[in-house]
């Protein structure tokens, strides 16, 4: 169905992770791409003076691992990518750069902001240029 899925990537629920990158590889057609993929929030200037300077980078390397374990438990090819800044900003980009023609995102449950699919599943689906399924 798709030949390139951009599977986002929560490193803190890889629960969902994994559900939505075992639904791209179902959907995924042969010789198709998936890049998984996570993004590591800027710290803002106002807190950076608080927190060891390696933080970010810690973090970077963190959800690396983390993804790298998510790949092989599931034992699908895919591209690993890390970027820093704002999830959803970072998200669009990337399914830009990679061509994507579909984004799988999982939604958490939602505070009354954002009541029905969530801040960053809520930003994905109005922007994209591609399509997004958004799974709970």
């Amino acid at each position: 169905m798709y030949k390139k899925i951009v599977v986002p990537v929560d490193c803190g629920q890889l629960d969902k992770g994994e559900k939505i990158l075992l639904k791209a590889k179902s959907l995924l057609d042969e010789g198709g791409e998936i890049l998984l993929l996570t993004v590591v929030e800027d710290m803002p200037g106002y807190l950076a003076i608080d927190v060891p300077v390696d933080i970010v980078s810690s973090a970077i390397d963190d959800g690396k691992t983390r993804l790298l374990e998510l790949k092989s438990k599931t034992g699908i090819a895919a591209r690993i990518e890390i970027r820093t800044g704002t999830p959803a900003r970072e998200i669009l980009a990337a399914a830009d750069e990679f061509k994507a023609d579909l984004v799988i995102v999982a939604s958490h449950v939602p505070d009354l902001a954002n009541y029905f699919i969530g801040a960053t599943a809520d930003r994905l689906v109005r922007h994209a240029k591609c399509s997004v399924l958004v799974d709970r």
